[in-house]
């Protein structure tokens, strides 16, 4: 199937495999199905039946979809490893990056719990602890983190993402590393909502770490993520587990139990053993060869048009006050009365629209597949339901 521009709509909704009467505006939840995500799946299955006479071309499966997550970061494979999930990755994040008794990790209040709970559990280990930056009287979230930042010395490791989960709230990585940077802190960004929908800045922010999934704005299926390590983690990085696939395997398969068993090159030390099935592979390859045929610049381009007409509608309808701030371009949230967010919720179901109520904050976030008129809809109904 030809891969068109990101800014010709007319012809892009016919790329994804959705319900005609569903506005789907959950892509953070999960990516909409793309049809070619889906036939390179069908066609793994189809050809099963044989794929007991031999993966002779399977490292070089592996390593042309590796080289295609590489172009969304530096471009560079060797940087890149194949992991399951992104608590996978974060995993591997808090086992690496030094962190001692009386230390403390840097964490948004209300923090996905995946970029949560592997850093309680090595805060546990090591005697150190845990500080969530909050935002106060309108405060965004940069500002909260470097106040927080400034307000406990102890910090060590900032963990964050570049779009807050919830109502895609930004934060300025360039900001906040270079104070970070300054103390001699740690970085480990989560970038799930936001690699595919948002250029990256590597060479601005300098993190450790960067973990994303594959299944929601890099519309890949479930069970394969990425993990970017910086130089130092490639050389002497950690990983979780020693399977046979990260290792050298001429020195592995002769070795002894008491032979060198020397890691591949680069981040490939970290790849998780079961990841890199076929198909897994091959719905991750289909999925990033549309959003970098696509451009991940001109995709935040379009995707911001649909945010932005949303707030727009907001405003017309007098309820700018429930609308997210500075904003991501592709996630906005609408927050909703308490009293009345589950009724919107089923209002919006019962009208077709697919979205997520968080704590009483309606996330909306639209791919490539919803027109920007579309965008008036969930505010109408909102507005007829408060």
């Amino acid at each position: 199937m030809p891969i068109q521009s990101a800014n010709d709509h007319t012809s892009l909704r016919g790329l994804f495999a959705l319900p005609d009467d569903m506005l789907y505006l959950d892509s953070a939840a999960h990516g909409p199905p793309l049809k070619a995500v889906r036939a390179a799946a069908q066609a793994v299955l189809q050809n099963s039946a044989t794929s007991w006479l031999g993966g002779a071309h399977w490292r070089a499966d592996v390593e042309r979809v590796r080289a295609l997550a590489a172009q969304l970061f530096d471009n560079d494979a060797d940087a890149i490893a194949m992991i399951p999930s992104a608590a996978y990755g974060l995993s591997v994040a808090a086992r690496n990056v030094p962190l001692r008794a009386k230390q403390a990790v840097l964490l948004l209040d209300g923090q996905f719990p995946s970029n949560l709970l592997p850093w309680r559990m090595r805060c546990e280990e090591v005697g150190s602890s845990l500080v969530f930056a909050k935002r106060h009287d309108g405060q965004d979230w940069t500002s909260a983190v470097l106040d927080t930042l400034d307000a406990h010395p102890e910090v060590t490791v900032l963990a964050l993402p570049q779009a807050h989960w919830r109502d895609g709230s930004l934060l300025d990585l360039a900001r906040i590393s270079d104070q970070a940077r300054a103390r001699g802190a740690s970085l480990v960004l989560d970038l799930s909502q936001s690699l595919g929908a948002m250029p990256v800045a590597l060479d601005a922010w300098r993190p450790d770490f960067v973990i994303a999934v594959g299944y929601k704005w890099l519309l890949g299926g479930y069970g394969l993520a990425w993990l970017w390590a910086s130089p130092q983690w490639r050389e002497r990085g950690q990983p979780l587990e020693h399977g046979w696939m990260a290792n050298d395997r001429d020195a592995l398969w002769h070795a002894d139990s008491r032979g060198d068993v020397l890691p591949l090159a680069g981040a490939r030390r970290f790849d998780a053993g079961g990841v890199c099935d076929a198909l897994r592979l091959a719905m991750a390859e289909a999925g990033l060869q549309q959003v970098l045929a696509w451009g991940v610049t001109d995709i935040a381009a379009q995707l911001q048009r649909r945010t932005v007409a949303l707030d727009e509608s907001l405003e017309s309808h007098g309820l700018s006050a429930l609308r997210t701030h500075h904003h991501a371009p592709h996630i906005c949230g609408v927050h909703l009365p308490p009293q009345r967010a589950e009724a919107v919720r089923r209002a919006l179901s019962q009208a077709g629209i697919v979205s997520t109520l968080r704590n009483g904050c309606l996330r909306i976030a639209p791919h490539l597949h919803v027109d920007i008129t579309e965008m008036a809809r969930p505010i109408e109904v909102i507005a007829k339901t408060l």
